[in-house]
């Protein structure tokens, strides 16, 4: 199983856009960065919002001031949502939920409308931290909403009327049994005499 991770985050996944498993994600290492990325960005948010961006927020114009006031909500329901994922994940992986809890929906990336919302007028009249903080938000949503799919598929059993099974079955048996008979080896280690 190989990750690839490009200098463009959003292209951050699985080669060749496999199903993986849980374990094999997190011996990866994306989620450890995944993960520490999610927290920063959580704290740095959440100190934006309470100090610099609050000040910021009180000189700006009517429309931009609108704009400030639903990007910062669907900023924080983004992140939040993140959080709680990541937060699941890592549950599953110390043990402490399993895969199938974790996978349920009660525990889904939630809130989808609002945080794939095209951003609102005035956004370009909003604080650069703050449209830099909205920005990094977005392409670690739609990270995490990648990843989600992908385990969720690697958990999902497979489908007993999908019209490909049977045959991938017959396959799958064909190669057990052909496997498991004994092959003529060559020895090695010995050096045979070569014609001059």
């Amino acid at each position: 199983m190989s990750v690839y991770e490009t200098k463009n985050d959003s292209e951050i996944g699985f080669a060749g856009g496999e199903c993986v498993t849980l374990s094999e994600f997190m011996a990866s290492g994306l989620f450890q960065r995944t993960y520490g990325e999610g927290m920063r960005l959580v704290e740095e948010t959440s100190a934006y919002l309470d100090g610099p961006g609050r000040e910021a927020a009180r000189g700006l114009p009517r429309e931009a001031s609108l704009a400030y006031a639903g990007e910062s909500m669907r900023l924080t329901t983004r992140l939040m949502q993140v959080a709680s994922w990541l937060l699941v994940r890592k549950a599953v992986h110390e043990g402490e939920m399993t895969a199938e809890e974790a996978n349920s929906e009660k525990y889904a990336l939630a809130t989808k409308q609002i945080a794939r919302q095209p951003r609102f007028d005035g956004v370009e009249a909003l604080p650069a931290q703050l449209q830099g903080l909205i920005e990094r938000s977005e392409r670690l949503y739609a990270r995490v909403e990648r990843l989600d799919s992908q385990l969720r598929s690697a958990g999902a059993p497979v489908a007993k009327n999908q019209p490909l099974a049977e045959q991938f079955a017959r396959v799958e048996d064909f190669f057990r049994e052909h496997l498991s008979m004994e092959f003529p080896r060559r020895e090695f280690g010995r050096r045979k005499n070569r014609p001059d």
